[in-house]
């Protein structure tokens, strides 16, 4: 049986560390060491996540039951699956006099661990452990561990949701144990995504110089079609899905002639003149259960495709593009795909991307016509050109507001993860471009994911993503990645992406360099 004490002394350790290899050795080694019992749990456990998901306990009541429950053991004595098992007893706790028995189940699991276990647990249970062991780092650990090619479990992780399960398959059936995740029918992928290019020049240049697809960058929200028959269904980018709230878009699927489709696209309102909407006006059709009847005239949404991931008995997610657009070609109308071409000529591409903008949307995605389909993951083969400046960051905190925005959370601390640490980098804050519907949404969305605060600020879980317009990136010695966002302002929330889906450091740092900047050294006394 593996101690938690085992698995908090080695989750300091790799969090101690920027090494990546270390991080990997680290965690390879006690994922090595667990019975088959226990492999689900230190997983989830290393990787910062509950096999319960949310337990609903507040940081507060969880502060309050570390802090009283006496002086803590001098050596642990608890075991993983122990801790598990209370966790899970505390996750079903509800109805009458649930908050008393919560706290009591609390006092119960802190009063049996160390100084270093309550500290773990704290953390852990708050949905705030962020030790660097992030899923790509847990990819080359579970195949370090299981001794299977990491491609093999990197193409498991592009269908599963849960690095336990692929953790628990690779360590008790090896290569075959993973072959089970596969793409399937109603059970959404998580969607591929793409690194940045600051112009066409540059993509072509990063992609080979040779022929590549170029795409509108439609400013929608992500939609993937499933169709079996008269059976569709439809997900967002975070897998939610959204079938009720798009009848017309499960219509127009319906329709298709092929049998059995996935298909990935991008779900977008137009206004009366036929000009696309902002994103925020499109996700009103999203979520909605009631008046849906009405949104479908006053808010109509169209889907335009650009992947499709299977056709009938054909599974294409791992063939080249060029393949998988062939085959959307012959599924889809060319009025239900978005417009594309492909091309070697920055000419063409640029007078592309200038008809892209001219029509409303927001640039380009440029892709290698040879790459696969990489659920999950930002592919350096996917590249997107935006006209302007435009981050997806995450909301670290956010500071009181004063006159008119008295009692409204309203200037944002905004943030990005370094994949080297897996901690945020703070890069500035604003509260430009927030309209009062926004200062009401996120003051009772961040207030919901609140951590602590001081006289002026409240911290919360970095969960809520927005997408920041900003003139360029300065270096700043502030801040400890030593540089900022100058002129930034809120362009919208972006409840269809996670915080793993936004931008991290290092295209921070990509944007910076091409602007030919030098990180400023971080001053703690500023």
């Amino acid at each position: 049986m593996t101690l938690l004490a085992e698995l908090v002394s080695t989750s300091s350790r790799v969090g101690g560390t920027s090494s990546r290899l270390a991080k990997v050795r680290e965690i390879a080694r006690l994922v090595a060491e667990l019975s088959h019992e226990e492999i689900a749990i230190g997983v989830s456990y290393l990787a910062g996540e509950l096999p319960q998901g949310r337990i609903g306990v507040g940081y507060a009541a969880l502060q309050v039951a570390a802090a009283s429950t006496g002086q803590a053991p001098e050596e642990g004595s608890l075991t993983l699956e122990q801790t598990n098992r209370r966790v899970a007893e505390l996750a079903d706790i509800r109805g009458g006099g649930s908050t008393a028995r919560r706290a009591a189940a609390l006092g119960d699991l802190f009063g049996r661990a160390t100084a270093e276990e309550r500290t773990f647990l704290l953390r852990l249970l708050a949905g705030e452990l962020r030790q660097g062991a992030l899923a790509g780092v847990m990819i080359d650990a579970i195949a370090a561990a299981s001794a299977v090619p990491v491609a093999d479990v990197r193409r498991a992780a592009m269908y599963s949701g849960s690095l336990a399960d692929i953790a628990l398959a690779a360590m008790t059936a090896g290569i075959a144990g993973l072959a089970r995740f596969q793409l399937q029918l109603f059970s959404p992928a998580a969607p591929m995504l793409a690194q940045t290019a600051a112009d066409v020049g540059e993509a072509l240049a990063q992609l080979g110089g040779g022929d590549i697809a170029l795409e509108w960058k439609l400013d929608g929200a992500r939609v993937q079609a499933h169709k079996d028959a008269e059976q569709v269904r439809l997900f967002t980018r975070t897998l939610n899905e959204v079938t009720d709230a798009l009848p017309e878009i499960v219509a127009t699927v319906r329709a298709l002639p092929a049998r059995t489709l996935v298909l990935d696209g991008e779900a977008i309102a137009y206004d009366a003149g036929g000009r696309p909407h902002p994103f925020q006006i499109t996700m009103r059709r999203f979520g909605r259960r009631l008046g849906v009847e009405k949104l479908l005239t006053e808010l109509p949404v169209r889907a335009y495709f650009f992947d499709c991931l299977r056709i009938d008995e054909r599974s294409l997610a791992d063939r080249p593009l060029r393949e998988r657009s062939e085959a959307l070609a012959a599924a889809v109308p060319e009025s239900l795909r978005v417009p594309r071409i492909v091309t070697a000529s920055a000419s063409a591409a640029r007078s592309f991307y200038e008809a892209a903008l001219a029509a409303g949307h927001e640039g380009l995605m440029a892709k290698a016509l040879d790459s696969p389909y990489e659920a999950g993951n930002r592919g350096a083969s996917w590249l997107k050109i935006k006209r302007a400046h435009t981050l997806d960051l995450v909301v670290l905190a956010a500071e009181w507001g004063h006159g008119r925005r008295t009692g409204k959370l309203s200037n944002l601390h905004l943030g990005a993860l370094d994949p080297a640490t897996g901690r945020y980098v703070m890069l500035g804050k604003t509260f430009k471009g927030l309209t009062d519907a926004m200062l009401e949404w996120q003051t009772r969305e961040l207030l919901a994911r609140e951590v602590h605060r001081d006289q002026w600020t409240v911290f919360v879980r970095p969960e809520l993503v927005v997408e920041i317009a900003f003139s360029d990136l300065q270096g700043s010695s502030r801040y400890p990645g030593g540089m900022a966002l100058r002129l930034a302002r809120v362009k919208s929330y972006r409840e269809d992406k996670r915080a793993q889906d936004a931008d991290d450091m290092e295209a921070v740092r990509k944007i910076f360099a091409a602007q030919g900047g030098e990180p400023a050294p971080f001053r703690k006394d500023m």
